[in-house]
């Protein structure tokens, strides 16, 4: 037989054992392995937490901090990230461990259910200035809208610049020495805060996230403390409600005094998008509900020019145009969300042309072909005889924020089939 031929025969012989019913078994587990994805179930928008917010480091420095979280979609497995995002220095710890919270806010966990997390098959881990880090994936079975507790041992100083989450409205726990097992933590204060975490991944067969990326609406301003009622939050519920959309993560980017052009209480939107939207595990879904704080502030110490407010309106609209292209490069949909009348608070005290700037972007945000969707929470929420003042039944007081009702009403109306798309 010529080199050819045995070539030949070769080749036709290890075709035939890949196509066998045995090499075809034996590859099924492998393509069945590959169907498990890293979908984002939670996650927290970063910042410089001012000074009455922040952790007091002498007194954490040689201590544990265990902060609770929901869930929002399920999985076998979890992985978290932790986040030195603003440190200007490294940020040590000695240990993380994630465990089954007793209750939201609780200092008390299931200790059956404890587990520690690694790094690199390693317990301690140090983030350098800027970063963000992964843990190592952990069977963690954890079935959709669990409460979570995650509990980190400090090792030092911390930077002295931190990074948190201020507008938790979740109860975080500390106390000093190791307490990354404790039932419960003992000997601690409590603060209404979240620190250096900044996301929990899920693994799962199929599914993919949503980001609600926005300002303090979107935060939760107002809600019940470790009632889990912000607007996301009560939307995730109804995803998992659902069984076409139970595989969809809802995930919370919002940040108080949030503005699209400028620092607030947190970097401005175009500077974080990337990290609190795009970065995100399998997200593909953004609701962008961000723009009041951009009105309101243009005038809230003195009044501005006819040219200043065109100028703002038009600085807003680029500003969406731009948040849409860099979803789309990415496949992710973009669904408007319209500016909620804001024309009864006391905080911005708006006039007619503050109205019209609102009116001006809305009306580019409902203009077909900007987004993908329209979600028309203007429409929903405001006082039909008043309409640039939100319904009664809907602000919270203020003029400015929804009610729990009005959160309520905001989820409700969110259509579900925008995510079995």
């Amino acid at each position: 037989m010529d080199i050819a031929r045995r070539t030949l025969v070769g080749l036709v012989a290890a075709l035939s054992v890949a196509a066998s019913p045995l090499a075809l078994a034996q590859a099924a587990p492998g393509k069945a392995a590959r169907t498990e994805r890293w979908v984002a179930s939670w996650a927290s928008a970063q910042m410089v937490p001012a000074a009455k917010d922040a952790l007091p480091a002498a007194e954490v420095a040689d201590g544990t901090l265990r902060q609770t979280l929901r869930l929002s979609t399920g999985g076998g497995k979890i992985r978290v990230r932790l986040s030195n995002a603003f440190g200007t220095e490294p940020l040590k710890l000695s240990g993380v461990h994630v465990a089954l919270a007793a209750a939201p806010g609780s200092a008390r966990i299931d200790p059956a259910s404890d587990r520690a997390l690694a790094f690199s098959g390693r317990p301690e881990v140090v983030i350098p200035a800027g970063a963000e880090y992964l843990s190592d994936p952990i069977d963690f079975p954890a079935k959709p809208l669990t409460n979570l507790a995650v509990t980190i041992r400090f090792d030092g100083p911390l930077p002295a610049q931190q990074t948190s989450h201020p507008g938790s409205r979740t109860t975080s726990w500390f106390g000093a020495g190791d307490q990354l097992a404790a039932a419960e933590l003992t000997g601690g204060k409590s603060l209404d805060h979240w620190f250096q975490i900044s996301g929990v991944d899920v693994q799962r067969p199929a599914g993919a996230s949503l980001a609600t990326f926005g300002d303090s609406i979107t935060d939760g301003y107002g809600v019940t403390t470790n009632g889990n009622n912000r607007w996301p939050d009560i939307l995730a519920a109804r995803l998992q409600a659902d069984p076409r959309t139970r595989g969809v993560g809802v995930l919370n980017a919002g940040i108080g005094g949030n503005r699209l052009l400028l620092d607030g209480l947190g970097p401005n939107a175009m500077a974080r998008f990337d990290r609190d939207v795009l970065n995100q595990a399998s997200v593909r879904y953004v609701i962008l509900l961000e723009g009041v704080n951009d009105l309101g502030t243009l005038t809230r110490e003195q009044p501005a020019s006819p040219e200043a407010h065109a100028a703002l309106v038009a600085r807003m609209i680029a500003s969406y145009d731009q948040m849409i292209r860099r979803a789309r490069d990415r496949g992710i949909k973009v669904y408007g969300a319209t500016v909620m009348p804001y024309g009864g608070s006391g905080y911005y005290h708006p006039d007619a042309s503050n109205e019209q700037d609102r009116q001006a972007v809305n009306a580019w945000i409902r203009t077909p072909g900007r987004f993908d969707a329209v979600i028309d929470f203007d429409r929903l929420m405001r006082d039909p005889a008043n309409p640039s003042k939100l319904a009664p039944a809907y602000d919270s007081g203020d003029g400015l924020h929804p009610s729990l009702a009005g959160y309520k009403a905001m989820a409700d109306a969110v259509p579900l089939d925008l995510f079995t798309r």
